[in-house]
């Protein structure tokens, strides 16, 4: 039995009720009418890892077993579901590979819902609806928390590009299992297992045994089954390219709104805003969320009505000449669609400094999550930025960092929220140096150190470090609309008005009709989360007066 005080209250795998329901005979009864009910005289495979668009099963009598398999301990049973309780998980709103397979004994009877008739039935039933998409959360946080249902990283924990693959998956919402060949004790079996070397790594392992060598982020998806690919032959009414806050906002209303709507989107969803550790000041949160975990419930919310993802796809460039618009995206891949919404966001600036690009990924990083936190625990870290996410990254770095140094140009109070920086100035793990930068990197194949330089009194010093957290300025993501839209000296998109600077009819037109941009790339925008979403959402009616205008 586990300790009491070992008992992790977050862990689903502990909320039984809510994770593996038990749905009432009534609710049973509604979904049958949504399926058809089957009986199994033998063992039988309901559905296998890696198939795409599964059904429904909801267990009359018998047993379901849920079972992952493991490149490195096989087979293992998670879950046996018993009459009244339902299979599946997060990946029955979309088309991605399953990761689990599922076993109906014999004797077993089931209603089935086909997967074509499984959303009909969610928002037909909203009762039910909503137990199951709490169901499928949680199961899906139960497989990530506990390694179950994915693949094997191999590598040494601190490398860019171990990190990269790490941050990848975990930013997709993709189960692993780590395995450092510094400290895990069966990495050397496991690499003589699969005939791999030094020079191998970091390598990605499958269930079924196949490894992918140090892959690119497409070609991990893609492996994966991660990448949704445009429906070939589909004209969409609305893509949204970029998976920030505006742009799921922008899905979620479009979808919901009954618009077909998708999303491109280079990375994993939540844009800047998916690497902050904490957002407080966002309406209905009053404990506050992270960035992934906002971004995590808006991508599912996306899907729920519809919404397709392109994940790990870039959009390379805008032909805007014709109608519908045609969308070029990396890899070879194109889609059409009759409205686009520019919501790509902006990146953090870099600072320059010689050896910036040997330490990038490698010590120099733009997110603090859970998984920097990790790599620095123990050590003595700076974050350099004055903007409320240098705030939160210093305060949750702090809870396992030896020290935090935070480098600002000015005062903290003339670009942070004031409960930040009461926090930052009453901790005593964090020091704030103002009118303070980093003048120089030192080390080796890693991060040693670095000097900082105080511009009002000219003083330097040198501090050991071997991570340093940039989030300092914007520079937005537009390379792909030069040529097509009308861009502001920084590279924003400009909206809201014509050529000739004559009022458009929403502040989030462009100069091309069909083309929007909300959110953290448009000119003149507020950079903060909780408006980006409000562009998003509100961008939608626009949408609906370009595609359906009404008669003169």
């Amino acid at each position: 039995m586990i300790p009491p005080s070992e008992i992790d209250p977050t862990d689903p795998w502990l909320r039984e009720a809510q994770t593996f329901p038990d749905l009432l005979p009534e609710m049973m009864r509604r979904v049958a009418a949504y399926g058809e009910e089957e009986g199994f005289a033998e063992d039988t495979l309901l559905f296998e890892r890696g198939q795409r668009s599964i059904d429904f099963f909801l267990l009359i009598a018998g047993e379901i077993e849920i079972f992952a398999t493991s490149a490195r301990s096989g087979r293992s049973t998670l879950y046996t579901y018993r009459p009244g309780q339902f299979s599946g998980e997060l990946n029955l709103f979309n088309s991605r590979q399953v990761l689990l397979s599922g076993l109906a004994k014999a004797g077993t009877r089931v209603f089935r819902v086909k997967n074509a008739d499984f959303r009909n039935m969610i928002s037909g039933e909203p009762d039910i609806g909503e137990i199951v998409m709490r169901a499928f959360i949680l199961r899906r946080v139960g497989f990530i928390r506990h390694s179950q249902g994915g693949v094997l990283l191999v590598g040494h924990r601190h490398g860019a590009d171990f990190m990269r693959l790490q941050r990848f998956m975990t930013r997709n919402g993709y189960p692993l299992e780590i395995v450092d060949v510094e400290f895990d004790d069966g990495a050397s079996g496991l690499l003589q297992r699969f005939a791999l070397g030094a020079a191998d790594l970091p390598v990605v392992i499958a269930p079924d045994g196949s490894t992918l060598l140090n892959p690119s982020n497409a070609a991990l998806a893609d492996r994966l089954g991660l990448m949704e690919a445009p429906e070939e032959g589909v004209v969409y009414d609305v893509a949204v390219v970029g998976a920030g806050p505006s742009g799921l906002a922008a899905a979620v209303s479009a979808a919901s709104e009954g618009l077909r709507t998708i999303v491109v989107e280079s990375l994993a969803p939540g844009g800047q805003a998916g690497t902050s550790s904490k957002i407080e000041n966002y309406l209905g949160f009053p404990t506050g969320i992270s960035g992934q975990g906002l971004a995590g419930r808006a991508h599912i919310q996306a899907q729920k009505f519809g919404a397709r993802l392109a994940v790990s796809r870039s959009a390379v460039s805008l032909d805007c000449s014709d109608h519908p618009l045609r969308l070029e995206l990396d890899e070879g891949l194109a889609l059409r669609a009759r409205a686009v919404v520019v919501a790509t966001g902006a990146r953090y600036r870099k600072l320059d400094l010689p050896d910036y690009d040997k330490y990038e990924g490698q010590g120099i990083q733009y997110a603090a999550t859970q998984m920097e936190a990790q790599v620095c625990s123990g050590e003595d870290v700076v974050v350099v930025g004055g903007g409320n996410s240098a705030g939160q990254a210093a305060m949750f770095l702090s809870r396992t960092a030896r020290h935090v140094h935070m480098l600002v140009r000015n005062d903290l109070s003339a670009t942070m929220s004031d409960y930040l920086v009461q926090r930052i100035l009453s901790s005593p793990r964090i020091t704030v140096h103002t009118r303070t930068a980093i003048t120089a990197l030192h080390g080796d194949d890693d991060l040693r150190a670095v000097t900082w330089t105080n511009h009002a009194t000219g003083e330097e010093a040198r501090v050991d470090v071997g991570s340093i957290f940039v989030m300092i300025g914007a520079e937005p993501n537009t390379e792909w609309l030069r040529g097509c839209l009308d861009l502001d000296r920084k590279g924003f998109v400009r909206t809201g008005a014509d050529g000739a600077g004559k009022p458009l009819a929403s502040p989030y037109a462009t100069t091309l009709p069909g083309i929007f941009a909300v959110g953290d790339v448009r000119s003149g925008s507020v950079k903060r989360v909780a408006s980006a979403v409000g562009e998003g959402s509100v961008v939608v009616q626009a949408i609906h007066a370009f595609l359906h205008p009404e008669p003169v």
